[in-house]
């Protein structure tokens, strides 16, 4: 996949709470001149960033709690739809490791509602999970309604060649079962174009599209200043 095409796929990041105004406007001017699939920041940080951000880029926020997800589903839809007025178009939410069945189920049920008309994306932290508990959170993340599911957050470990191959393998299934066609999100310690290859293998090996910024986005901001030496 060429440069440009892999840049379109990007979600550029900048999850600082101490971020200052000017550094969220210097990712905005780096964003509408290579134009990623979308910015993410923080939920509190979005006021005024839409106004300033190309419309072709999507704007997105981590709600819920980063890195550690919240238990309080209540709290998460007041954020989300706080996010929402302040014209997020993305979500992306923590699905914490250990949580159990019906709270995950109930966490879900909570963002997804709050979000109806956004994109929802579900971090599931795989550093952190075998093969079986990692498909067995994203099954659980797409049933729910995740629109991607998301390998982590990369502050608790970086995204295995392995653990990109298990959520694609869960989004074919899901596909297969349900017909609806979701997405990847691949995240945490991608820095170079040969990271991405590797990880963009492990998608594709299981039947999945990776031109496409609706069903596969990678969470790498380091990674476009490789991308732009490619």
């Amino acid at each position: 996949m060429e440069g440009d095409a892999r840049i379109a796929l990007l979600d550029l990041t900048l999850l600082d709470r101490e971020a200052s105004e000017s550094d969220l406007e210097h990712l905005v001017e780096r964003a509408n001149k290579h134009l990623p699939a979308a910015i993410c920041v923080f939920s509190e940080q979005l006021d005024g960033l839409r106004d300033i951000l190309d419309t072709r880029i999507k704007l997105a926020c981590v709600a819920g709690g980063f890195p550690t997800g919240t238990r309080d589903s209540t709290a998460l839809s007041e954020e989300i739809r706080a996010a929402r007025d302040s014209g997020a178009d993305e979500i992306d939410v923590v699905l914490e490791p250990g949580m159990g069945l019906e709270d995950s189920m109930l966490l879900m049920d909570s963002a997804r509602r709050a979000s109806e008309g956004l994109t929802l994306k579900v971090i599931l932290e795989t550093p952190l999970l075998d093969e079986r508990s990692a498909m067995g959170a994203a099954r659980i993340a797409l049933m729910g309604g995740a629109d991607f599911v998301k390998s982590c957050t990369g502050r608790r470990g970086a995204c295995s060649i392995e653990a990109a191959g298990w959520l694609a393998r869960e989004v074919h299934r899901h596909q297969t079962v349900t017909g609806e066609l979701r997405g990847v999100k691949l995240s945490g310690g991608i820095r170079t174009s040969e990271d991405l290859e590797a990880l963009l293998s492990a998608v594709t090996g299981e039947g999945l599209s990776v031109t496409d910024s609706r069903y596969l986005r990678i969470g790498a901001s380091s990674l476009l200043d490789s991308l732009l030496g490619d």
